[in-house]
């Protein structure tokens, strides 16, 4: 499979050149909100990502049949069975996570990274379209979810990975202790917006650099 792939490039646009929340700057709440810690993105990663490639799917195959007028309607009431669906998974087989998680699993019916999906995206494409653009985007979506999760308990509490117990069962887990405490502003609400910033900044500062490198033709004909 080369670099020009359809699907690597979409896999690049979803993680990287559009990911909805460092780049679009969708579904702030719960982004914000939950990355306390890893598990807790982790968590609300997995969730988003069922339900951004699963209405993907339903709306892409049942786009003929929904009339204009009555498609947002439509998404929405498509998003909100899939998100139910996922609730009560999440309450049969991982609970103390669900209770950790509380309502932000349900507001994923209100991300707009999922709506725009199935608007601008799934609506107008075949199947196997739409849950490539699904998987790719909620994958890249779950992916900052768990990097700003993990900045986020190393800076605040000085771990990573703890409370893996609530995904496996078990005895209450530590996880991998790098210092003893942290910073506490960095599990607080100022700390989201703090390391979102320091997201976006360090990617706008990579785009920046990449474009200003030269290519390797143009740096031998320098030579």
């Amino acid at each position: 499979m080369t670099d020009n792939s359809p699907i690597l490039q979409k896999l690049r646009s979803g993680l990287w050149d559009d990911n909805p929340g460092l780049v679009q700057l969708l579904g702030l709440c719960p982004l914000l909100a939950v990355t306390t810690t890893f598990v807790n993105g982790l968590g609300l990663g997995i969730a988003t990502l069922f339900v951004v490639t699963c209405s993907n799917i339903l709306v892409s195959a049942t786009r003929t049949w929904i009339r204009s007028e009555i498609r947002i309607p439509m998404y929405v009431l498509i998003i909100a069975s899939l998100v139910t669906c996922i609730e009560l998974i999440f309450k049969a087989y991982v609970p103390a996570l669900d209770r950790t998680l509380g309502i932000f699993i349900p507001l994923i019916v209100t991300n707009c990274a999922i709506v725009a999906r199935a608007e601008i995206f799934a609506s107008r494409n075949p199947i196997g379209a739409s849950m490539l653009d699904g998987l790719a985007m909620g994958a890249g979506f779950a992916a900052l979810l768990c990097a700003i999760g993990a900045f986020r308990e190393l800076i605040g509490r000085g771990t990573i990975m703890a409370n893996l117990d609530m995904f496996f069962g078990g005895d209450p887990q530590t996880g991998l202790v790098i210092v003893d405490g942290g910073f506490l502003l960095a599990i607080l609400p100022p700390g989201a917006f703090f390391s979102l910033a320091l997201a976006v900044a360090g990617k706008n500062y990579l785009d920046q650099r990449r474009k200003k490198a030269p290519k390797p033709g143009e740096r031998i004909h320098a030579r």
